[in-house]
């Protein structure tokens, strides 16, 4: 669960409030299990399946929309869709900017991999993408911290020596561990449970949301499609 960094030019961004039973969606399709584009050019993933779920219960039609992580909340806020669904974690520094529905995915650990199991991290490069809760925790560290724009390009600098480590969600690192990279077993409790972002001019539409999050939790069907996807805990 990503934690953007928010910036100042967020707070200045103009909000365009959500209207009529149409929600565009948003998410960065480039973070598997949670969300990606498959082989047919369309948004998967767990968020994909949720996000449908939830459209069909609120009695709202979903339209799928891609933007990259680092520009993801101030799209939303400018109205270049109406939610973000891209597990996405709730946190105080975002919720100054935009609102959130409640937790559909509880917090989940993040994890290492690297091509060597007794790698020093503190002595070592670490590699994350670009305005994570991740990165944060690096540079927290007083470790030597290296950024990528994409979740995919943490994992090719492992492979290219370009780092010795990179850390992110254990779902998203688990099919990577293969091919020589392996799971550290150290774990990091970094992030908060994953929501919808909103603008806060929405608050109808985080109560619709709410409710179906409500209903699902409630009959079990959020459960499954946690443990479908292996994104972390069950509620």
């Amino acid at each position: 669960m990503k934690k953007l960094l928010l910036t100042a030019a967020l707070v200045a961004a103009t909000s365009t409030a959500w209207a009529g039973d149409v929600v565009r969606m948003g998410t960065e399709g480039a973070y598997p299990p949670y969300n990606f584009i498959n082989d047919a050019g369309e948004v998967d993933g767990m968020e994909r399946e949720l996000g449908d779920e939830l459209c069909k219960r609120a009695s709202l039609t979903c339209e799928w929309v891609t933007n990259d992580w680092d520009s993801i909340i101030p799209n939303l806020v400018s109205g270049n869709y109406d939610t973000i669904i891209a597990g996405m974690s709730v946190t105080a520094e975002r919720d100054k900017v935009i609102d959130f529905t409640q937790a559909y995915i509880p917090p989940e650990p993040s994890a290492y991999l690297s091509l060597d199991a007794g790698v020093d991290l503190a002595g070592g490069v670490v590699a994350a993408q670009t305005g994570t809760i991740q990165a944060a925790f690096i540079a927290e560290q007083g470790w030597t911290l290296v950024e990528f724009s994409t979740p995919d390009e943490t994992i090719a600098a492992v492979r290219n020596g370009e780092a010795d480590a990179v850390l992110a969600d254990a779902s998203f690192l688990a099919d990577h561990a293969t091919d020589g990279l392996v799971m550290l077993e150290r774990r990091e409790s970094i992030g908060g449970g994953v929501g919808m972002g909103v603008r806060e001019s929405d608050g109808d539409l985080r109560a619709k949301f709410d409710a179906a999050i409500d209903s699902m939790k409630a009959d079990g069907t959020l459960n499954a499609l946690i443990s479908k996807w292996k994104v972390g805990d069950t509620w």
